[in-house]
């Protein structure tokens, strides 16, 4: 008994089953069937249409995040004053670093 289950648990229909169930289908639904496989059609590009404005919708969200990121980095830089270093100035403090870096192996 276990088996059987086990066995229709994992059965997939054959040509012949899927020409059998189109019959019975043919038969049932007769001159709807159509309208059937319109609305499913539909269905289906409702559904892909919607998938692709999640996406875009995930893509605006994930832009805004990253350009609202850069503006606090570069709010914090113009409130700390590094924004206003020049090139020189930043030459020297990046040799400081190296320096403290170079002492702190040692």
């Amino acid at each position: 008994m276990v088996d059987s289950i086990g066995i229709l648990g994992f059965w997939t229909p054959g040509p012949l089953e899927i020409v059998i169930i189109g019959v019975v289908a043919v038969l049932i639904f007769g001159k709807r069937l159509p309208e059937i496989a319109r609305g499913m059609g539909k269905s289906v590009s409702e559904f892909k249409k919607g998938i692709k404005e999640a996406k875009d919708t995930q893509d605006e969200v994930i832009d805004e995040a990253t350009r609202v990121g850069r503006d606090v980095a570069d709010e914090a830089k113009k409130a700390s004053g590094l924004d206003d270093l020049d090139d020189d100035k930043k030459d020297d403090l990046d040799d400081d670093k190296k320096d403290d870096l170079d002492d702190d192996t040692n």
